[in-house]
């Protein structure tokens, strides 16, 4: 039995995939490291150290550190040329923008944080609605729908 792919009708072979798709995938990645950081920094704040609500800072941690795996799981899909990874990536940077603008409106060191989120969000964006990511990934746009009626 081979572990091969072989092309169908419905999904052709994939090409190479494009640097763009690469960037994109590596923004994705680093926005769901972040998170991940950012849980389990929250995690073991929770335990060790001494936080005003103990239980609210461990609920924090373990819902950041899954909330961690919806862009993890994208990027690893975006790598892998699968199809369905762009959607969940696309939202990760669609709620990253209100996060970015929250951290604009602060009067504190969050400001530059904000900007960087902002930027990330926006350049994943589009190198995700790219017409050679979109490509590469093998969605077709509304129109390209081919019949198979002859």
């Amino acid at each position: 039995m081979s572990t091969e792919r072989k092309p169908t009708p419905e999904a052709p072979e994939p090409g190479p995939r494009p640097p763009r798709l690469t960037a994109a995938a590596a923004l994705v990645a680093l926005e769901g490291a972040g998170l991940l950081a950012m849980g389990v920094y929250m995690l073991v704040m929770g335990l060790a150290g001494d936080p005003d609500k103990p239980d609210q800072a461990l609920t924090g941690g373990v819902t950041l550190i899954v909330l961690a795996l919806l862009p993890l799981l994208a990027a690893r899909g975006l790598l892998r040329l699968r199809g369905w990874s762009r959607g969940p990536a696309i939202i990760t940077q669609i709620l990253a923008l209100p996060v970015a603008w929250q951290l604009l409106q602060a009067d504190s060191v969050a400001i530059p944080g904000g900007i960087v989120l902002a930027a990330i969000a926006i350049t994943g964006l589009v190198l995700l609605v790219n017409p050679a990511t979109t490509e590469a990934l093998g969605i077709r746009g509304p129109g390209n729908v081919q019949d198979d009626v002859k």
